[in-house]
């Protein structure tokens, strides 16, 4: 990976946990604080637990990913370290996708004349536990590239030892 990538993708990283921090802090004072900006018809206290407990998923992996692309620079991606890594934004968002359906079923009970909104809203639940199958998958081919590093290596030095 290249300086300009992981400088682009750190810079992006920096830009989303920046936000997040912000907006999880604004969401705690309007908690802690009772102001109560709406008026809608949802309750807004679970609504706002819930939305800072999904922002922590996203901080969770975005320091995933931010310590990951550190191995890459370092060269030592292809290790078992860096399964921890990846098990970890594994369950990041699996836990988001248990909190997006918290919300659904939240507003579900305000969408009885549309119930089409609640199915939508159900679909990106299971979308987004589709992209937490893509990543497991993506920790499988990294299985494989380690074994067959840890197996290059161990070849290499049965060679070293011949010659």
């Amino acid at each position: 990976m290249g300086k300009l990538t992981v400088r682009a993708l750190r810079a992006v990283l920096v830009v989303v946990l920046t936000g997040t921090v912000l907006v999880q802090a604004l969401m705690v004072w309007a908690l802690v604080s009772g102001n109560d900006p709406e008026d809608g018809s949802l309750p807004l206290t679970p609504l706002r637990v819930i939305t800072i407990l999904g922002i922590g998923t996203v901080q969770v992996a975005v320091v995933c990913v931010w310590r990951l692309v550190t191995m890459v620079r370092r060269g030592t991606v292809f290790s078992h370290a860096a399964f921890r890594y990846v098990d970890v934004i594994i369950g990041a968002i699996v836990a988001a996708a248990l909190v997006w359906f918290a919300v659904t079923a939240l507003n579900a009970p305000g969408q009885r004349d549309d119930p089409g909104v609640t199915l939508i809203m159900g679909g990106i639940g299971v979308a987004i536990l589709g992209i937490a199958l893509i990543v497991l998958v993506l920790r499988m081919l990294l299985a494989q590239a380690v074994a067959r590093d840890v197996e290059a290596t161990q070849m290499q030095a049965e060679l070293d030892e011949v010659i």
